[in-house]
């Protein structure tokens, strides 16, 4: 750690810089410890300034593309810095997070809206603050994912160089996404829609990896940058006792553990922005009729709470499953289905739109190859082949988690059939040549064959068998949930 970054730079951040944070912070102590845990969890190169003058100044000398300053300092606070930092133009992209011993909801709203990446909360929490830096790192490979050269687009993508470069948008906070469909263009065009007028609901339908949060993230930003608070959470991961609280917050000693000063929840934090509800699905029976309040009237209480609190939040929820079903079943209201669905925007698999697949593979393939600083600039014609008569059941997630893995196995000019070997290994080697596997009739090939590539191969049919269901893949092929859950994700099919 340094007093001063020797490093001089001008022009634009780079991905090789993101590792240099300015820590700002009047208790020294406090910026110390911050700066320490991200050199030695990061290895960052971390500058530390005790007041926000100075660090405005080191700053203009060099800007950092994560600066993370305490709110409560003399003479120029945090939130002033905020907006000192966001007026030079040229410094937009910087990831402004702010720390405060004192932090409360209408803070932590006024520092999302004047565009902070986050907040955190003094103490810091060693866990908390990893989460962040996390996910700054992740936003700045999003959002300096390569696009495209021309020239490398061959006539078998069925696609040629400015059809190629015009199906290309930037969405912010996520990165360049690839439109090469009528179904694709037209699920953007409606998100784009939707983006004006933020009273309105929507819920997006669609199989598992085809792209829902970026959907969510367009309708949020539009094609510019939105700065209020987008907000997501995964329904799924939530216990379903700490749901109520999770969302709707909690006022203080309404429960045997709540913190005395009562917590807000995500539905406050997302005031002025956008909630994004992943998996609605899974969201408990028992808080659906409070959540369709929300959409109703606007206005919600906390757990333990009896004053109404006054929302302005639009909510977009998303779900890979079919919704008829539990519909019928009534284990999903009707009421709330409809009101959600005021705006819907359908997602179709991957194989419903095949000519995607060669322009998305191009797409990731450069993408990566600038990332990992690979020569990769192209697909031949038999890779081509293999990646068009691939079933795809995780959609576009699991192809560009495969080209990712090509990508950091192989470094070539072109990728070529072998670097997907273990995409076609159990197709070529006979293995699966048979429609039905049947227990005591097993034929092996004579060629060698990879039991890592035969497990996956069965997980992937079974998960397709099923529609994507976990439960019931899980339950067919005998593994624990998360055990599947585990697999899939490095599959990229969840």
């Amino acid at each position: 750690m340094c007093a001063n970054s020797d490093s001089k730079r001008t022009g634009p951040i780079g991905m090789s810089e993101t590792t240099r944070v300015l820590v700002v912070d009047d208790d020294a102590r406090s910026g110390v410890a911050v700066a320490r845990f991200l050199e030695r969890a990061f290895d960052c190169d971390v500058t530390v300034q005790e007041s926000a003058q100075e660090a405005l100044a080191e700053f203009a000398r060099n800007p950092f593309p994560v600066v993370i300053s305490d709110i409560r300092m003399p003479q120029l606070n945090g939130i002033e810095l905020l907006k000192r930092l966001r007026d030079m133009e040229d410094k937009l992209t910087a990831r402004i997070v702010l720390m405060t011993g004192y932090a409360d909801l209408e803070t932590a709203l006024q520092a999302m809206k004047l565009g902070a990446f986050d907040y955190l909360r003094k103490p810091i929490d060693a866990v908390t603050l990893s989460d962040v830096y996390t996910r700054i790192q992740q936003s700045f490979k999003h959002e300096h994912s390569a696009k495209p050269a021309s020239g490398i687009i061959s006539a078998d993508t069925g696609i040629d160089d400015a059809t190629f470069s015009e199906g290309l948008h930037e969405v912010a906070d996520y990165g360049v996404i690839g439109v090469f469909s009528q179904l694709s263009r037209e699920a953007f065009k409606l998100a784009l829609r939707y983006h004006e007028d933020s009273s309105a609901p929507v819920l997006i339908q669609g199989p598992t990896g085809t792209g829902k949060e970026a959907v969510a993230r367009l309708i949020h930003h539009g094609k510019g940058r939105n700065r209020s608070p987008f907000i997501p959470v995964n329904c799924s991961a939530i216990s379903p006792g700490l749901f109520e609280s999770d969302l709707f917050g909690y006022e203080g000693g309404s429960f045997t553990g709540a913190s005395s000063r009562g917590r807000a929840g995500k539905l406050e934090l997302a005031r002025e922005g956008t909630l994004f509800l992943d998996e609605i699905s899974d969201l408990p029976i028992e808080l659906q009729p409070k959540l369709l309040r929300v959409l109703q009237e606007r206005e919600m209480y906390r757990v333990g709470g009896t004053k109404p609190i006054s929302l302005n939040v639009r909510i977009i929820a998303a779900t890979n499953r079919d919704m008829e079903p539990m519909l019928q079943s009534g284990q999903f209201r009707l009421d709330l289905y409809h009101r959600l669905a005021l705006g819907l925007i359908r997602l179709p698999a991957l194989s419903e739109r095949p000519a995607e697949i060669l322009p998305l593979a191009h797409l990731f393939l450069t993408q990566f190859a600038a990332e990992k600083r690979k020569r990769f600039r192209a697909i031949d014609p038999q890779a081509h082949k293999i990646l068009r008569d691939s079933a795809w059941p995780g959609n576009i997630r699991e192809l560009k988690n495969s080209i990712e893995r090509v990508v950091i196995l192989y470094d070539d000019e072109l990728l070529r059939a072998e670097h997907l070997s273990w995409i076609s290994g159990v197709r070529d080697s006979g293995a699966a040549s048979s429609n039905t596997l049947k227990l005591g009739e097993i034929e092996l090939p004579d060629d060698a064959l990879p039991l890592g590539i035969l497990e996956n191969e069965i997980i992937r049919k079974a998960y397709q068998k099923f529609e994507g269901n976990q439960s019931k893949t899980a339950e067919y092929l005998g593994l624990a949930r998360n055990t599947l859950r585990s697999r899939l994700k490095q599959l990229g099919l969840a």
